[in-house]
C-alpha cells in the first residue's frame, strides 16, 4: 500500500512522509524519530543539532542569487497522536503507519494518519534535501511532543534560531493563512475512596459507547460531534431507579482527541426493563447524533464479575459531577467571525481500584476566558470531593494584521489561485504563541495542506491540497523579503 503513496506527486514530499510514517512518533516517546530526523540532516552534509530537549535543528544556506534575503525558519512537529479503533491490531511502538490511497485522499488502516504534522516536516525534508529549489537560507526546526504539552516548543531556548520570518506547516485548510490561536491548560480532577464488595445477587453489566467520529478537540469542537465520556454519564445518570452499583470507567484517550468510545461495568439486579431502559435511551440519543454521528453503537451486555464497587455516595458525586462538567464549545469569538473563542474537551476518564482520574483539555484564544471555564470545571470537580491541578499551560498566538510576511502570502496565494485565502485565527493550539515569547520580534505565519478528521483514525490528507500547498510554499520562499 505504502508504494502507492510512494508514486505520487508530488515526490518530493510523498517519499519523504512515507519514510517518516515507518518510524513509531508518539508524544513523549520520540527517541526513534528525533535520530531519524538528526541522520537525514547529517547524511546531506547539512549543519545539524539536536537541543536540550530533543527539538532538531538543521540549517541549509541560501541558494545562488538569493543571499540577500531574510532566513526563513521552517517549523513542524515531529510526534503524531497515535489514537486506533478497538478492532484494529496494530502496535505503534513497533510498527510503522499503513497508508493507501482512496480518490484524491491518503488514509490508514485503522489508525491515525500522522499527517498531522507529518506532511509539513516532509515538506520540510523535501526543501532541504532539494538541488534546484531556488530559496533564501533555511532554518529547519523539527520540535517535538506538540500534541501532549508542547514542551518542545517551550524548551527551545532564546538565541538557537537566526531567521527573521518562520512559516509554520501545521495549518489543515489549504485555503487559510493562520495568524493566530487558542492557548490551553489541561484540567486534571483525582479521587481516592475505598472500593465495597459487590452487593448480594447481584449481576454484572458492560454498558459501552462506541462508533463515534471522534476527532481533533480544537479544530472540530464546534461541529457539536459526540463525546463518548459524556454520553456514557448521561446514560448511567438515566440508569440510577435500576439501583445500579458502578465499578470501572475506562473512557477516552488522548487530551486533544475527542473520545470516540467509552465503556462502563456495573452490577445490577437481573431485570429485563434494564435492556428495554437502554435501548429506548440509546434510540433517544442517536437520533440526537443521526446528522453528524451516525455510526454511534450503545450497547449493554452481560460480562465478567467485577471485584468490588463504588460507595454509594461516591458513585451519586461521580455520575453528578461528571454530568455537570461542561464539553463543547463555552463561548465564541466576538471579533472573528464563526471562531470558537473558548472551549473544554472531557478527554479521559478512569475510575477502578479505589482510584478516579478525570482529564480534560481547556482552550481559548483569551486568556482571561481560558482560565474562567478551568475555574468553572474545577469548581465542578470540586463539588465531587476531588483535587484539581492545572498544568501544561500554554499562551496563544495574538494575531497581528500588520504582518510583513501575511503580505506576502496573501499576495502569492491570490496570484497562484486566483483567489483571496481567508486570513484566519484558530482554535487549535499552534506552537507559534509559545515560540513568540523567546523570538518576539520573529515574523510568524502558518499554513498547510486540508487534513480531514486529525486524530482519529479517519484522519485523511487530500493529494490535491497536497500538491497546492507544496507550490504554495515554494512560490512563498521565491517571494522572501530582502534584509
Amino acid at each position: 500500500m505504502s508504494l502507492n503513496v510512494r508514486d505520487l506527486e508530488p515526490k518530493a514530499i510523498w517519499q519523504h512522509f512515507d519514510d517518516l510514517n515507518a518510524v513509531p512518533r508518539a508524544s513523549k516517546k520520540e527517541e526513534r524519530v528525533i535520530q531519524f530526523a538528526l541522520d537525514f540532516g547529517k547524511n546531506l552534509g547539512l549543519q545539524t543539532e539536536k537541543d536540550a530537549v530533543g527539538n532538531v535543528i538543521i540549517r541549509k544556506p541560501a541558494t545562488s542569487g538569493m543571499e540577500d534575503r531574510k532566513t526563513v525558519v521552517l517549523q513542524s512537529h515531529l510526534d503524531m497522536v497515535h489514537q486506533k479503533n478497538n478492532d484494529t491490531d496494530f502496535n505503534f511502538d513497533t510498527q510503522g503507519i499503513q497508508m493507501f490511497v482512496d480518490g484524491d485522499w491518503v488514509k490508514a488502516d485503522g489508525t491515525t494518519l500522522g499527517a498531522d504534522n507529518g506532511i509539513g516536516v516532509a515538506a520540510i525534508m523535501g526543501l532541504l534535501a532539494s538541488t534546484d529549489i531556488p530559496h533564501p537560507a533555511l532554518e529547519a526546526l523539527f520540535t517535538i511532543d506538540e500534541e501532549t504539552g508542547m514542551t518542545g516548543a517551550k524548551g527551545l531556548e532564546g538565541g538557537v534560531l537566526t531567521g527573521d520570518i518562520l512559516l509554520n506547516l501545521d495549518t489543515e485548510e489549504d485555503t487559510e493563512i493562520d495568524i493566530g490561536c487558542a492557548g490551553g491548560v489541561d484540567v486534571t480532577a483525582k479521587l481516592s475512596y475505598e472500593p465495597e464488595q459487590l452487593p448480594a445477587n447481584g449481576r454484572t453489566y458492560l454498558l459501552e459507547v462506541k462508533g463515534l467520529q471522534g476527532g481533533h478537540s480544537g479544530m472540530e469542537i464546534h461541529k457539536g460531534l459526540g463525546n463518548a465520556n459524556k454520553i456514557l454519564t448521561r446514560i448511567l445518570f438515566e440508569l440510577e431507579p435500576y439501583s445500579i452499583r458502578l465499578g470501572q470507567i475506562d473512557g477516552g484517550g488522548l487530551r486533544n482527541a475527542i473520545p470516540r468510545e467509552s465503556r462502563a461495568w456495573f452490577v445490577a439486579n437481573a431485570d429485563d426493563n434494564l435492556q428495554t431502559a437502554v435501548e429506548n435511551i440509546a434510540q433517544a440519543i442517536r437520533q440526537e447524533y443521526r446528522t453528524v454521528d451516525s455510526g454511534l453503537q450503545i450497547v449493554l451486555k452481560q460480562a465478567d464479575t467485577l471485584s468490588d464497587v463504588l460507595p454509594q455516595t461516591v458513585q451519586d458525586k461521580l455520575i453528578r459531577g461528571l454530568y455537570a462538567t461542561h464539553n463543547g464549545v463555552y463561548r465564541m469569538s466576538a471579533d472573528f467571525d464563526e471562531l470558537v473563542e473558548t472551549s473544554n474537551n472531557v478527554a479521559r476518564v478512569e475510575v477502578g481500584k479505589g482510584n478516579i482520574t478525570i482529564k480534560c483539555l481547556t482552550r481559548s484564544s483569551v486568556e482571561s476566558s481560558k482560565m474562567d471555564l478551568a475555574q468553572a470545571l474545577r469548581a465542578t470537580f470540586e463539588l465531587m470531593g476531588a483535587e484539581v491541578t492545572f498544568s501544561g499551560d500554554y499562551p496563544g498566538w495574538t494575531p497581528n494584521a500588520d504582518s510583513a510576511i501575511l503580505k506576502v502570502l496573501t499576495s502569492t496565494y491570490t496570484r497562484l489561485f486566483n483567489e483571496e485565502p481567508a486570513v484566519v485565527a484558530c482554535h487549535a493550539g499552534l506552537e507559534c504563541g509559545i515560540l513568540g515569547s523567546n523570538y518576539p520580534g520573529m515574523d510568524m505565519i502558518s499554513f498547510g495542506p486540508t487534513i480531514l478528521g486529525a486524530h482519529s483514525p479517519q484522519e485523511r490528507v487530500s493529494i490535491s491540497s497536497v500538491q497546492k500547498f507544496w507550490s504554495f510554499l515554494l512560490a512563498i520562499l521565491q517571494e522572501t523579503p530582502k534584509k
